[in-house]
């Protein structure tokens, strides 16, 4: 048998011998916003609170510790599971996380950002509730919602967002446009004023924000009716870092520093493949 004992405290063989699973190490950006670092600690509590057992990090890109050369370093050579904390594709997801973990000696790979993804939509739409969403027919008409995100200037970030404002859009009933903080356009400002030309009157602004930061508050800030709050720590959020883990440690034949994400340039037909 391989079993010691079945009595209390005491340790099968079987348990013994199983290996140890790949460290799940979530990549936030970083934040001079105090808010920011509370969230992405309660975040990481709750995919421990999920999955006991499963070692989790934190590393930042970049202005809060630890930072991500540093948390890799503390693995040693340890297998890990780089998952960013980040909503759509871009620069920091393409370059900045694979070249840390490449010149790290710990055995990594990156998953896809948490971007696009129903569990973000879900996210977003109770946000939305919660800051006085109604679902009557007559908010159907006259309404319109804004999907604030931070912006980039990589044509696929943009490709990620607007898939995430089709899915929000589908799932509310009213016309949703993605617009951004900065490095992209349309901004906020703009989008509200297309959708006012268009008859919506009630203009509602989706915070497409991990956490509360700057750019999150001058978003709500130019909501000409209500703002919902950033994604947080909704229990949505804990199950796709989860899943994005999953991914990666279930493929076939994945090898160091690979990522987990589409290809540079993959067209909007191609995108429902990261909806799941």
């Amino acid at each position: 048998m391989n079993r010691i004992s079945s009595q209390p405290g005491l340790v099968s063989l079987d348990d013994r011998r199983r290996p140890e699973p790949p460290a799940l190490v979530l990549v936030a950006h970083g934040s001079r916003d105090p808010r920011t670092l509370n969230t992405v600690h309660r975040l990481l509590d709750q995919v421990r609170e999920q999955r006991p057992g499963l070692p989790v990090h934190l590393g930042h890109i970049e202005l809060n510790e630890p930072l991500l050369p540093d948390t890799l370093a503390s693995l040693g050579t340890a297998e890990a599971v780089l998952v960013p904390l980040l909503l759509s594709r871009g620069y920091h997801v393409k370059r900045d996380i694979p070249e840390m973990a490449a010149a790290s000696a710990a055995r990594t790979r990156v998953a896809a950002p948490l971007g696009p993804h129903p569990l973000l939509v879900e996210t977003l739409h109770a946000r939305l509730i919660e800051a006085g969403w109604s679902t009557d027919e007559e908010t159907r008409r006259t309404s319109a919602v804004v999907l604030a995100a931070a912006g980039s200037r990589d044509p696929d970030s943009a490709v990620d967002t607007r898939r995430t404002a089709h899915l929000l859009s589908a799932r509310l009933g009213v016309p949703v446009v993605p617009a951004y903080a900065s490095a992209a356009t349309p901004t906020v400002d703009t989008a509200i004023r297309a959708l006012a030309a268009r008859g919506r009157d009630r203009v509602a602004v989706a915070s497409y924000f991990t956490a509360p930061g700057l750019f999150a508050t001058q978003c709500a800030e130019k909501a000409p009716w209500i703002a919902s709050a950033p994604l947080g720590t909704h229990p949505a959020m804990a199950d796709l870092i989860l899943h994005r883990y999953d991914q990666v440690t279930n493929l076939r034949g994945a090898g160091p520093c690979q990522l987990a994400a589409p290809p540079r340039g993959a067209t909007s037909h191609e995108l429902p493949a990261l909806a799941v």
